[in-house]
């Protein structure tokens, strides 16, 4: 584990980046993390994702999938990949505070 600042807040994260405590996060590291994913704006589109992915995260304890945020957040799989490109659930995991979800490489 190791800490770093992001949008001005230390935070402890692990050696892929992703936070390791949720209750750290706040929309301004979101923010900063989806410039780091090059994603230079996040839309109303994507914070639908990221809202769902952090209270089913936190519900659960572990991020979700790919397949559980399209078959309940109401977003498509093309939707996803147009939103987060080059693997989705990973990048929103990592943007919304919250571990690597199961099965991604």
């Amino acid at each position: 584990m190791t800490t770093r600042v992001i949008a001005n807040k230390t935070v402890a994260v692990n050696d892929e980046g992703f936070m390791i405590n949720p209750a750290e996060w706040t929309k301004e590291i979101a923010v900063e993390l989806a410039k780091e994913e090059s994603l230079p704006e996040l839309t109303p589109e994507h914070w639908k994702v990221i809202e769902f992915c952090r209270k089913d995260g936190l519900t659960s304890g572990k991020a979700p999938t790919l397949r559980r945020i399209t078959s309940t957040a109401g977003v498509t799989t093309k939707e996803m990949f147009a939103l987060f490109p080059k693997g989705p659930a990973k990048k929103v995991a990592r943007i919304s505070g919250l571990g690597k979800p199961e099965g991604c490489v």
